[in-house]
Order: structure tokens, then C-alpha cells, then sequence
């Protein structure tokens, strides 16, 4: 079954990025969708690199999943990983999977050896505003809560993403942290971002401060480029850490792991090599008794369609992370959604990944320049409904 061509889809949620698709359609007509990982302001650059790699993989045969990605490592890239490299291939890494349950009439969960699980457990992010108050975004976790979500993550500190930062921004975190579990009580989980931004000294004495409110984790708290900086905050620090978003390859995780950086790693399906890379990278953490949580920064269609898949198979598997956001605008371009109820996402029956993409409603919101985010200080990397309308938009999607 010979892959005979590759479309892609810069397409316009109206939030804080493009989402990048690809189609690939096979010579008997078949076809797969699959998602790229993107930055905001960055998509052009990834979309460029996919349609350069698409050029290679017409001709190939669509069930040799495992070869053309090592071929594109070893020929394409000349044994050189990047992000962009890695979120180019996961796209079409997903979508020839799709191809290939399609092709056998099943789910994808069933052909890569069974369900683990009937359902997957998804968590909140996408919904709060760097630029609101926190007793503004307090009242936005609220409303995530009565949408049936159980969980929620969200970064607490304030102003451009700096290494060494002030007393006054380290009580800032601790006062909305505090705020946070008062209002949502406490049964809900908390999962702390940090994005990679600060040094040991600032973020053990933050995760210190914040320990007593009984956070669930706390995300990457340092760079990972140096994984020992993580594996020191780790050893200080009471609560889960996590890490893994920043980290694109299995070399990365297998640092990682030697590490012992993390009780919980979150690699992202759409940018780490697609859903074979993430089998191994689970199987990789599984004897070290480190948890899997996909991070998901991309579409509630291809992207959370493909780490629901892989989630249902992995016994490690912890929860899932759903950016709730850019759900209505999917939802729109979807002959078929996956839906979100109570936290959780019961696995798609159908032959695939699980779902499909209208191609008319999706070419219909193309790409559209976010302008520059430098040298403004950055704000919340997520972009959320307008206040007033945040209630009814999620309503009418079925959270």
C-alpha cells in the first residue's frame, strides 16, 4: 500500500496559535490524518519542513512505519534531531498509522496490542489568562470545575519567563497557588507549570512554600538541557516532578531516566516521533516506575485522538492533558469530535485513530499571522475565551 500524497493544513482556531495538519493518502485511496506539534509565530517554518519531508515518503510503502522513520533520521536529517524535525515526522508517523487500523478495519489501540484501559483520563489547561487577576482566573478554574473536570494545570508566575526572579514574584506564585486549592477544594488536582524557566535556588524554595497546599505535581522547573538541574530540584522537593516537554528524543528520556529527573514524564505525541517513539518511550520509563502524563499542547482532534490511543494501551499511564480552548473551533471542523465528559474520554470504536477532519471547514480558517510575542515580556502561553462567553462556549461543546 504505496503512499501517493501528502496534503497540509495551517489552520486558524482564533487562540493563541495556528494548528498544523496533514493528510496522507495512500495509492488504494485510504486515507490518515495526523498533527505537528507548533509554536506561536513558528507554524510557517514546521509546515515548510513537513512538505520538504513529504517529498520522500511518496512511493513508500505505508505500512513501513518503523523504517522511513529511521531513514528519516539517518538519510533526511543526517542524524540530527530538532523540534522541527521531530514535529514534521510525528505527523506523518500518526497519520500512517491511521492508515494502517483503517486498512485492517480497526482501532488503532487493537492493532498495537489492546486496551489497557476502557476509558482515558484527561486533565485541564487552555483556560486561564496571564493578563487576568488571580481572583479572575480563580473564578475561570471554577467554571472549569463545573464542566466535570477533576484537574486542571496552569502557570502561576507572573511576567516574562526569567531564570533568577524576584521575592515578590515567589510570593505572587505562593498567593495564587494558596487561592487555588482554598476554591477548589480538596479532592481537585493541582498541576503546577513552570516552564522551564527557573534556577534550583528559586524553584526548590517555591516548591517548598507551595508544598503545603498538596499540589500534584510540579512541572518543569528547570531547564532540561541539563537534566541534573531537574534531578536536584527532584531530590529537594517533596512533591511529583515532572519533565519531559522540552525533551524530543529517546536519547532525551533515557537521560532523563538515568537521571532519576522525574517521578512523571510528559512527552507530546506530536512532536516526539509520533506514536511508535511514545510506545518506546513508556516501555523505556516503565521499569524505572515513572509515570506517563502526554502533554498535549495541540488539537482536541488529531493530537488528542492520537494520545487517547496510545494512553488506552500504556500500563503506565497517569493522565492526559486536554487543551479545553481549542475545542470549540475543532469541534467545528470535525465530521466526528471526540467528546469530554467528567474528565474523561471513552476510546473511539471506529477503524483508526478515531476520528476525521472536514476538509472544506478546515481549508475555510487558514493560517493567520499572530504577530511577534518579542521583547513585549511574554504573556500566558495559552488564549482563552472571551470572560463572558467562557461558560456558554463550553457548554455548547459538551464539557
Amino acid at each position: 500500500m504505496k503512499i501517493a500524497r501528502i496534503e497540509t493544513f495551517l489552520f486558524d482556531p482564533g487562540t493563541a496559535k495556528n494548528l498544523l495538519f496533514c493528510r496522507v493518502e495512500t495509492e488504494s485511496g485510504i486515507h490518515g490524518w495526523g498533527e505537528a506539534y507548533v509554536t506561536p509565530g513558528k507554524e510557517p517554518v514546521i509546515e515548510h519542513l513537513l512538505r520538504d519531508l513529504a517529498k520522500y515518503m511518496i512511493g513508500r510503502d505505508a505500512f513501513s512505519i518503523r523504517h522511513t522513520g529511521q531513514v528519516v533520521f539517518e538519510d533526511f536529517a543526517m542524524r540530527r534531531t530538532s523540534l522541527d524535525l521531530m514535529s514534521a515526522w510525528s505527523a506523518i508517523e500518526i497519520a500512517l498509522w491511521d492508515i494502517v487500523a483503517k486498512n485492517a478495519g480497526q482501532p488503532l489501540y487493537n492493532i498495537l496490542g489492546g486496551a489497557s484501559r476502557e476509558r482515558v483520563k484527561v486533565y485541564a489547561n487552555g483556560w486561564s489568562s496571564g493578563t487576568d487577576s488571580i481572583e479572575q482566573n480563580v473564578e475561570r478554574a471554577l467554571l472549569v470545575k463545573d464542566m466535570g473536570y477533576t484537574a486542571l494545570k496552569w502557570d502561576p508566575f507572573p511576567g516574562p519567563w526569567r531564570n533568577f526572579i524576584h521575592r515578590e514574584d515567589e510570593d505572587h506564585v505562593v498567593n495564587y497557588v494558596r487561592q487555588m486549592r482554598e476554591a477548589l477544594g480538596p479532592d481537585f488536582s493541582l498541576f503546577v507549570e513552570v516552564h522551564r524557566r527557573l534556577a534550583p535556588m528559586h524553584a526548590i524554595r517555591i516548591g517548598r512554600r507551595i508544598a503545603e497546599y498538596d499540589i500534584d505535581w510540579y512541572e518543569e522547573p528547570c531547564l532540561c538541557d541539563n537534566i541534573e538541574l531537574v534531578a536536584e530540584v527532584r531530590r529537594a522537593l517533596p512533591m511529583p516532578i515532572v519533565t519531559g516537554e522540552a525533551i524530543y528524543s529517546k536519547e532525551g528520556f533515557a537521560q532523563a531516566l538515568a537521571a532519576r529527573a522525574a517521578d512523571i514524564i510528559n512527552p507530546d505525541i506530536c512532536n516526539c516521533g509520533g506514536i511508535s517513539a511514545m510506545l518506546d518511550i513508556a516501555a523505556m520509563a516503565q521499569p524505572h516506575a515513572v509515570a506517563i502524563s502526554p502533554h498535549n499542547y495541540n488539537s482536541t482532534l488529531v493530537g488528542l485522538a492520537a494520545t487517547v490511543q496510545l494512553s488506552a494501551m500504556i500500563p503506565n499511564f497517569l493522565i492526559a492533558e486536554c487543551f479545553i480552548n481549542l475545542k470549540p473551533a475543532c469541534d467545528e471542523i470535525a465530521i466526528a469530535p471526540l467528546t469530554v465528559h467528567e474528565s474523561f474520554v471513552d476510546l473511539p470504536t471506529t477503524p483508526g485513530i478515531g476520528i476525521d477532519l472536514d476538509v472544506a471547514r478546515l481549508r475555510a480558517k487558514p493560517y493567520r499571522d499572530m504577530g511577534t510575542r518579542m521583547g513585549k515580556g511574554l504573556r500566558s502561553y495559552t488564549e482563552e475565551f472571551p470572560r463572558k462567553n467562557y461558560a456558554v462556549a463550553a457548554t455548547r461543546t459538551g464539557y
